[in-house]
C-alpha cells in the first residue's frame, strides 16, 4: 500500500498542473515513503524524511510558490523550450542504469564487503546504533561535516548581508519630531480656475 501510494504521488506531483497541489503531492510521497522505512526497521531514515524533507524542505517550496509571484506559463514555455535536453539526459542516465545492472549480473562489478568495523550493537535499536557509529568511529567525520557547514552558513551571511545605507527617502525621526508646526504643512487656499503654482 506505502509503495504503491509512493508511486502514485510521485506521478501527481509532477503530472498536477498546480504548483501547490504538485507541493501537496510530493508531501503525500514523502509521509509514503516514510512508512516504508518504518516496515523496513530504519525508523531513523522515517524521521528524517518527515523532519526534514515535511517540515522544512517541502514547507519551504509551498511558500516559495504561495508568496512569489510566479509566472508559470513563461516557466512551461521555458520547460518546453529545454526539454530536447533534457529528454537527452533522461536517455542517457537510463542507458547507463541499463548497462551497470548487466555489468553487475554478468559478475563484472563486485560491491564491496562489510568489514565488521560497524557491527551493530546487539539489543540496541536502529537511531542507537546509528549514534553509536557516528559518536564513535566517525566522529570528527562528523565534526567536520558541522564545521564546513557552519563556514558556508557564515560565507552566505557575509555575502548576502549588506550595509544599510541612507536612500533618499531614508526617514530621520529626530528631525521629524523637532520641526515646528508652521514648517509642517503649507495651507494653499487657491481660487477657482485658478491652479496651484508649482
Amino acid at each position: 500500500m506505502f509503495a504503491a501510494f509512493v508511486i502514485a504521488s510521485g506521478a501527481m506531483t509532477i503530472l498536477s498542473r498546480n504548483p501547490v497541489h504538485s507541493v501537496l503531492w510530493l508531501i503525500l510521497a514523502f509521509f509514503n515513503a516514510a512508512g516504508l522505512m518504518v516496515l523496513v526497521g530504519a525508523e531513523f531514515l522515517a524521521m528524517l524524511l518527515i523532519v526534514v524533507y515535511v517540515g522544512a524542505v517541502a514547507v519551504l517550496f509551498l511558500f516559495v510558490v504561495m508568496m512569489l509571484n510566479i509566472d508559470f506559463a513563461e516557466m512551461r514555455a521555458g520547460f518546453m523550450k529545454n526539454a530536447p535536453l533534457g529528454l537527452a539526459v533522461a536517455v542517457i542516465l537510463l542507458a547507463e542504469l541499463v548497462l551497470g545492472i548487466g555489468a553487475y549480473r554478468a559478475g563484472r562489478l563486485e560491491l564491496g564487503t562489510p568489514t565488521g568495523d560497524a557491527a551493530p550493537i546487539a539489543g540496541a535499536s536502529n537511531i542507537e546504533n546509528i549514534g553509536a557509529l557516528l559518536y564513535g568511529k566517525y566522529v570528527f567525520l562528523f565534526e567536520a561535516a558541522g564545521i564546513i557547514l557552519l563556514v558556508a552558513m557564515i560565507g552566505a551571511i557575509v555575502l548576502t548581508h549588506r550595509e544599510r545605507r541612507a536612500t533618499r527617502g531614508h526617514q530621520n525621526i529626530a528631525k521629524q519630531n523637532a520641526r515646528r508646526p508652521d514648517e509642517a504643512t503649507v495651507n494653499v487656499k487657491p481660487e477657482y480656475g485658478q491652479g496651484v503654482e508649482l
